[in-house]
């Protein structure tokens, strides 16, 4: 009976917690920042924004530049606003791992603390390109359940 009770207002709390819209906004935009903050700083610094696309073989490197920053706050907005959600979290996550097996690939390093960070940050990367999948699917899941399909 004491049980019943708190699974009961567990179930309670739950339905509240993932029901709050401002929850998954934030989640969101957790999600987006670094894909908010890099293009900012590129934006604020394009000179260095040139010099990492230069550093990474993209040429031209003003055309990658100005298109990496532009993609990258479009698609967060999208994500943010709900617009098309589904496309652009799959972009990002697309994004995500061609950026993480262009800059990250730490098994051309050898041994040490450089291969280390590298091989820590790629994995980091492969989640984030999970969670932006996890976020299509998601949205993608409530289109179908409001269309009725």
């Amino acid at each position: 009976m004491v049980t019943h009770r708190y699974a009961s207002a567990e179930k309670g709390l739950a339905r509240r917690f993932a029901g709050a819209r401002s929850i998954q906004f934030i989640a969101l935009l957790a999600l987006c920042s670094a894909y908010i903050q890099g293009p900012l700083t590129k934006l604020f610094d394009f000179h260095g924004a040139l010099a990492e696309m230069d550093h990474f073989g993209l040429q031209p490197a003003l055309f990658f530049a100005i298109a990496v920053i532009l993609f990258e706050l479009v698609m967060s907005a999208a994500i943010l606003i709900g617009f098309f959600r589904w496309v652009a979290a799959l972009a990002l996550g697309v994004f995500t791992l061609l950026a993480t097996f262009l800059a990250l690939r730490f098994w051309e390093l050898p041994p040490g603390m450089e291969r280390t960070m590298a091989m820590n940050g790629f994995f980091e990367h492969l989640g984030l390109a999970g969670a932006f999948l996890l976020v299509a699917w998601h949205d993608l899941r409530s289109r179908m359940r409001l269309s009725g399909g």
